[in-house]
């Protein structure tokens, strides 16, 4: 079984989580969807502009979305609304990249106010634009149900969100045409800079103060007052004027489909898919208006705001491939169309990131040999397919092309994906050749770019996907987008994550995502810890940071660094995390593509065992000589290497190079990683007693005859 649908068994075994206390816990906010509305917020208070849109006209036929082109909010040519979530990462699998999730969270990426346990309310609406189909411009005469039209579209449950709906959190496709009623919905406003509205001379507006808004912002009345802040506005504020109120037709809608919600477990053994086609037929001649609309809405259920822990987003559904035109039959469920059903690769055996000083130290064991393509043929006939991939380093010369040549690919509906023992060059390729191993700069990336295409006629079909391979100054194994998270139920209770460098090397800190919880009850303390290995587990100790305090970076999923005090030197295997002081559930934030629980460590009774559930934790060690700052340099005097032994070092080090050990006025400092001086002396002993320095990377940096010599020196007891 796939690993990505392990989620669904992880909730069968919530029961023994308890028990291992290692919790598996949904997501309260979504971050991308909460970033965009705060942008679209902050543009609508610099345009000067009013909230009502503008009126657009209807659309003609035929309609056709697959979400492969826009990301967060659907497309504004074709959907009305801004509730679903237009994402890669929560379709297991789907016809092709992209899909639009339904959950629990409302267009500001925040769960529904009104959701509760029970009984189960709308959340997510996802409302097509008008569409004509009084008549048809092509053909210029009116439409009818002689002319088969049909609405399609694939859909799925759960996907690889964190719980799957409940039978009553259903999913709807309601079709509706106005009413000939209209309704009030809102007062449109208008939010402006206080400035706009203030005198020459005035410093503030307060309450109940009459002021006219300029004419030229079409706001009516243009007199109003201000009468629900109490504090006073000042220059720089912004001010939000109520203005016409806005009447809106009342939609007749009528529910013509609907799923009862399941798990996909239970979804792929009922129908043998990861999404199932639906085709509804427009009978109705009441359909053929000239202002036709569908629209799909899931139903929720959520927990109690007195479970903070527990109000979390879920109930998923995701549709793809929504299709309405003429001329279509109930068998008119195929498409001329090749897709990359899955996000590209990376191309590292075990991580999406690493340190490229760590890649070319072992790059045999760095790099996979070969990955899998998810390759789909949505036509009802087989195709012959070339397929390639390019390597390009990004600010860099170094690049090749991998030529997969050409094979026959069946239709998907029948036969699946690309079959990897009919066709292994497309969909199990090698890793052609390394990258770069001759470029020094230890950070760079590379893109690589995947093709698909079918060029045997004059009409040719493709599709691409792209994968940037990162090399930075830290290891992960995620793809930095949370799915959901972890938590650990008892006190003392501690999660590891194990990772191997090839040589040794730094580690300066560890990169965190935790998940935002309601009223943010994880902002709480912990203990950073490291381990070192003990035969595949967590073994002894060797760093430990008390009263670490949960923080957030500002942006989208960015990661929060929790720096060490001391930088610590680390070899092999070893594993970073932390320990909990209390019964808090921190909602370490986990992604659902990427499976690493062979090398997530919990110790709920002081015995180390792997976590029962799959993904990848948002959390990445950051590693490397490269941090070292503030480093004083002699910009007059010319630097020569130092040969120091041994190194790594214990309690002393000498030096063999005669020219400084017979200068008795040389100087000899070190320095740690942070760019402090943490030892100096003039004139050289036999040998250099380090007995007071802690263990880790240093630099050592001696004077003499008006000459630089520098080395690192590694301290490892």
């Amino acid at each position: 079984m796939n690993s990505k649908l392990f989620i669904f068994i992880a909730l069968l075994l919530f029961g023994t989580a308890l028990n291992a206390q290692i919790v598996l816990m949904g997501v309260q906010t979504n971050e991308a969807v909460r970033q965009e509305a705060q942008k679209a917020d902050a543009q609508l208070r610099d345009c000067n502009c009013k909230t009502s849109e503008v009126v657009q006209p209807a659309l003609n036929l035929p309609f056709f979305d697959d979400f492969s082109t826009t990301t967060i909010y659907p497309d504004k040519q074709l959907w009305v609304d801004n509730a679903v979530f237009i994402n890669k990462d929560f379709g297991y699998r789907p016809p092709n990249l992209g899909t639009a999730t339904f959950d629990a969270v409302d267009s500001a990426g925040t769960i529904y106010k009104e959701a509760e346990r029970f009984p189960p309310i709308v959340g997510d609406r996802l409302t097509s634009r008008p569409i004509r189909l009084d008549s048809l411009l092509s053909i210029d005469r009116a439409l009818s149900p002689a002319d088969s039209l049909y609405l399609s579209f694939y859909y799925q449950p759960q996907g690889m969100g964190y719980s799957f709906p409940q039978p009553y959190d259903t999913l709807v496709l309601q079709f509706g045409i106005p009413s000939g009623d209209s309704a009030f919905v809102r007062m449109d406003s208008i939010t402006v800079l206080a400035d706009v509205l203030m005198a020459p001379g005035q410093e503030e507006i307060v309450m109940f103060d009459t002021l006219w808004a300029p004419a030229d912002l079409g706001c009516n009345p243009l007199v109003f007052m201000i009468n629900y802040n109490p504090i006073p506005f000042v220059r720089g504020d912004y001010i939000t004027i109520l203005c016409d109120s806005v009447f809106e037709p009342v939609t007749k809608w009528t529910k013509v489909w609907w799923s009862e919600g399941l798990s996909l477990s239970d979804f792929q053994s009922t129908y043998k898919k990861n999404f199932v086609q639906v085709m509804v037929p427009l009978l109705d001649t009441a359909w053929y208006h000239p202002e036709f609309q569908f629209r799909f809405v899931n139903y929720i259920t959520v927990a109690s705001d007195m479970s903070p822990d527990e109000k979390v987003n879920g109930d998923y559904w995701n549709i793809d491939y929504v299709y309405l035109n003429y001329n279509r039959s109930k068998r008119d469920t195929t498409y001329r169309v090749l897709t990359f059903s899955e996000r590209a690769p990376s191309f590292l055996r075990d991580y999406q990131v690493m340190p490229y000083r760590q890649y070319r130290a072992d790059p045999t064991n760095s790099v996979r040999p070969q990955f899998n393509m998810y390759i789909a043929n949505l036509d009802n006939v087989p195709h012959n397919t070339t397929y390639e991939y390019r390597v390009n380093q990004v600010s860099g010369n170094y690049g090749y092309r991998y030529d997969g040549g050409s094979c026959n690919l069946s239709p998907v509906y029948t036969f699946g994906f690309q079959d990897c023992a009919e066709c292994a060059a497309h969909a199990c390729p090698p890793v052609q050749a390394y990258f770069n191993l001759d470029y020094n700069t230890d950070t760079t990336s590379y893109i690589i770019k995947h093709y698909i295409s079918d060029s045997s006629d004059i009409n040719p079909i493709v599709d691409s996907a792209i994968y940037r391979q990162g090399f930075y100054n830290y290891y992960a194994y995620d793809d930095g987008t949370p799915e959901y998270g972890f938590g650990l139920e008892a006190p003392h209770n501690a999660l590891a994550y194990q990772f191997i460098v090839a040589t040794p090397d730094t580690l300066q800190g560890i990169q965190m995502y935790f998940n935002k919880t309601l009223d943010f009850v994880n902002e709480v303390y912990f203990m950073l810890m490291v381990w070192n290995d003990n035969n595949g587990k967590p073994g002894e100790v060797i760093y430990r940071q008390e009263n670490v305090k949960v923080a957030w970076e500002d942006g989208l999923y960015h990661f929060y660094p929790y720096m060490l005090e001391q930088p610590l030197i680390v070899s092999g295997t070893f594993y970073v995390g932390f320990e909990v002081y209390n019964s808090t559930f921190l909602n370490i934030g986990v992604d659902a593509n990427n499976d690493k629980s062979n090398r997530i460590f919990n110790n709920p009774y002081g015995e180390w065992i792997n976590s029962p559930f799959s993904g990848a934790m948002l959390m990445r060690p950051i590693v490397g000589s490269n941090l070292v700052l503030g480093q004083p340099e002699a910009s007059s005097i010319s630097g020569t290497d130092l040969r120091l032994f041994p190194n790594p070092a214990a309690t002393w080090f000498s030096i063999n190079q005669q020219e400084i050990t017979t200068d008795a006025n040389c100087k000899l400092d070190i320095y740690n990683l942070l760019g402090k001086k943490v030892f100096s002396q003039t004139g050289f002993d036999q040998q250099v007693n380090i007995e007071k320095l802690t263990p880790g990377l240093y630099l050592v940096k001696i004077l003499s005859h008006q000459k630089y010599y520098t080395a690192k020196l590694l301290i490892n007891r």
